[in-house]
């Protein structure tokens, strides 16, 4: 019998990772989820693989590697005029070459008996996927440089996209890459898989991360998903969902989704009419509005990939991140199964071989008008000369050193992406093409601009700044900035705990990652403010408003203004209920076990009224400094259920996400009684002190907090310090105003002597 290393066809139950140069490293994948975790529930599309051997057989057999060799013999990678011409001419030589006939034979019975063996029928729908033997190693990744061909039918559809896969190995950037990263375009073979497709044009696809894409914060599984075929998300046609969920509660039974964004999602790839092939359509108004997983779906996907990555890393006997992409087999009813499967798993090759120890801080030292704004892929910022580019056939004109700015990136922009200062594309999500590109080779890059194009224009001098959060912004300019480098292993061990404070979730997964103790104080202002955005009593007051809409034209707007953020939602308390809860989840999430303690609302009322819808609720107040803000809020009847709302987001992210670590905290508290009817208020919401441990502080921030310290110890749990407020209020001037802003010292006497009072009544009360 004929050794496995010498057959034309191995079957995905025949093979593991340890066959990477036999069927290359998507197959040898394949093969070892179908044989090491369906038994754990995971659901991935069988098939079989052609060989390594199989190819090698075909160049010797057709006589092609002499031709291929002298065409390569004077290959220039940084002349792209020369790469295309002798791209062109590799790939057009094998696809012009007869397969042998013993191998012809071989795909097309495997093909025929895929059919039977697994129940898929007579000529059924298959996927043609590339599997370099090379491909996807720990400091190189290959993949996306060969060809894949979806929704193929028939045997002789079969070899032709195996042939075209076969000359994808020497596409424009395999030839490019397999250079700059030393390998010997001889000692690089291709396989290619045959796969059962999942109806997904039929529902929906994407990819997932084990771990942050842009931080490396490693306890997250990031899902991106859109409706359609994967080809679009992975080739940055679509600017997808995106889903976060913390995975060491997770695995304890929880439901922890901290994070979901939905995305535009504009178009979609389905099955062609002619039985073969695909073509992208318009999605429905109804189909960009709600996100194209369920939670309970992405929930279920999150737990697959943390026991892919799991079982990976056990494998190699070292942490091993994962990038998967799956798709789901249609809605059940009309077509397919309805349930999901995974149809790839690489390893992840950019965070994984990152120094840990040394963090570079990238900081804008000036600032200019914004031009423009996406999403920020890594954190580092770029700049240079613009140079508009919209087809990949104009990729020539590009010099070393430019921002390139273009539609959207697959592979055959490689050869210019690695020139490039920054990278600034009109769509693509996260797990997109240039996302992926553009993170290994460390340039900033912010996808999904969706007028890039049209607003900047050739020549013109810009900074792509990637280092401000999730929002990538894209200035008018040079700019001045600097790069800060911090070796955490030198930094010296403290005796007092260090807590810090955040604000904005996006940047918690960087900033945990920092030694710390925890956070000492989480504002939810920011997050109400960019992720709600909307008055919390303009969301409970929702139905009456659309009723007096009819008759006012600035309520009709403010209706307007809360459909537009809230289309995923019927209940639209349920969206500040949701956006809030992420939001101090993501925080909570990324600083897991530490404490975290996040502070209740603290907007004054000229802040509340600037909110949409707000100006309907609000006082107008001539010193909302020291006015209606903070615990006296809370329980006044007027502002009571929208507290409420702040109540059930805390109570989801401890009891549903399982955060235990949040505490709470109390702002602007007067008076010990106020303090009595805030705790008694929390407790009609749900949130109770004490239950599921949960702790209650509140913020020294007010003279009477520290002359009846001990009366507010005996109601509270703890004493967070606000030395901007108290300062203030024991100096009794407006820091606000410029007038006597030079005497606003937090260091002043008396303010310090007010420190070190509550301090000491706090530690006699332990």
């Amino acid at each position: 019998m004929v050794g496995k290393s010498e057959r034309f066809i191995l079957w995905f139950d025949e093979i593991g990772i340890e066959d990477i140069p036999l069927v290359g490293g998507k197959n040898a994948s394949l093969g070892e989820m179908i044989r090491e975790l369906s038994e754990k529930g995971i659901n991935v599309p069988n098939g079989f693989a052609i060989t390594s051997y199989a190819y090698r057989y075909f160049i010797k057999n057709a006589n092609i590697e002499d031709k291929i060799r002298e065409i390569l013999s004077d290959l220039d990678t940084h002349n792209i005029r020369n790469l295309m011409e002798r791209g062109r001419k590799i790939r057009e030589l094998i696809e012009n070459s007869e397969l042998p006939r013993e191998l012809e034979d071989a795909i097309i019975n495997a093909y025929n008996e895929m059919g039977k063996r697994f129940g898929y029928g007579e000529n059924p729908d298959v996927a043609v996927r590339s599997s370099a033997t090379a491909e996807d190693l720990p400091d190189a990744s290959f993949a996306g440089q060969q060809e894949t061909f979806l929704n193929v039918r028939g045997a002789e559809n079969v070899i032709k996209a195996c042939k075209k896969c076969f000359a994808s190995l020497f596409t424009d950037r395999a030839i490019s890459y397999r250079v700059d990263k030393g390998f010997d375009h001889f000692n690089v073979y291709l396989s290619i898989g045959i796969q059962k497709m999942v109806r997904s044009d039929s529902a929906s696809s994407g990819v997932a991360f084990s771990i942050d894409t842009e931080s490396g914060f490693k306890d997250v599984v990031f899902i991106t998903g859109s409706y359609g075929l994967g080809e679009n998300i992975v080739q940055g046609k679509v600017n997808p969902d995106e889903f976060y969920v913390f995975k060491p509660t997770l695995k304890k039974g929880k439901r922890p989704i901290i994070g979901k964004k939905l995305g535009t999602k504009r178009i979609k790839m389905i099955y062609s009419e002619c039985g073969n092939g695909t073509k992208n359509v318009e999605t429905t108004e109804e189909e960009r509005n709600k996100f194209c997983l369920s939670d309970d779906e992405i929930l279920k996907l999150a737990e697959w990939v943390t026991i892919i990555e799991d079982h990976y890393s056990k494998r190699e006997g070292r942490f091993k991140p994962m990038d998967v992409e799956w798709a789901k087999d249609g809605d059940g009813k009309n077509v397919g199964t309805g349930k999901l499967f995974i149809v790839q798993a690489r390893p992840e090759t950019v965070h994984s071989i990152r120094d840990k120890l040394v963090m570079r801080n990238y900081v804008l030292k000036e600032r200019g008008r914004v031009l423009l704004e996406g999403q920020a892929v890594g954190d580092m910022i770029g700049q240079g000369e613009v140079n508009v580019i919209e087809n990949a056939k104009d990729i020539r004109k590009f010099k070393k050193g430019q921002v390139l700015v273009t539609d959207m990136t697959d592979p055959d922009w490689e050869p210019i992406m690695k020139m490039a200062a920054a990278i600034v594309t009109n769509r693509g999500g996260r797990t997109c093409h240039a996302a992926i590109v553009s993170r290994e080779l460390g340039i900033p890059c912010v996808i999904g601009t969706e007028k890039g194009t049209k607003i900047l224009k050739t020549g013109q001098k810009v900074t792509v700044s990637c280092a401000e959060g999730e929002i990538g912004y894209i200035y008018d300019g040079l700019l001045k900035f600097e790069i800060e480098e911090i070796n955490l292993d030198e930094l010296p061990k403290t005796k007092t705990k260090i807590m810090m404070n955040v604000g904005i979730p996006e940047k918690a997964f960087f900033d945990g990652q920092i030694p710390n103790d925890g956070v000492g104080l989480a504002r939810e202002e920011f997050i109400i403010n960019s992720y709600i955005g909307i008055h919390p009593l303009a969301l409970i007051n929702y139905e009456k408003l659309k009723k007096r809409a009819k008759n006012n034209k600035k309520i009709a707007e403010v209706v307007e203004q809360i459909d537009k953020r809230t289309s995923a939602y019927k209940d639209k308390t349920q969206f500040f209920i949701d956006e809030l809860a992420r939001g101090i989840g993501r925080i909570a999430a990324a600083f897991y076990p530490n404490d975290v303690i996040v502070r209740f609302s603290d907007f004054k009322t000229n802040e509340y009224a600037d909110l949409i819808g707000g100006f309907l609720y609000e006082p107008q107040e001539s010193n909302p400094m020291i006015g209606w803000r903070g615990a006296s809020r809370y329980y006044d009847e007027n502002f009571k259920p929208a507290f409420g709302l702040e109540c059930k987001a805390i109570l989801k992210a401890r009891n549903e996400f399982g955060l235990t670590n949040i505490k709470v905290m109390v702002p602007f508290c007067r008076t010990p009684e106020e303090g009595k009817k805030v705790i008694e208020t929390m407790k009609e919401f749900g949130l109770v002190q004490g239950e599921n441990g949960l702790e209650v502080y509140v913020m020294c921030e007010i003279p009477s907090n520290v002359i009846l310290a001990d009366k507010f110890a005996e109601i509270f749990d703890g004493f967070s310090i606000g030395s901007n407020d108290l300062t203030q209020l024991v100096l009794g001037l407006d820091r606000d105003s410029e007038l006597v802003s030079h005497i606003y010292d937090e260091r002043n006497d008396a303010v310090k002597k007010m420190i070190a009072n509550v301090i000491k009544i706090a530690r006699e009360r332990g």
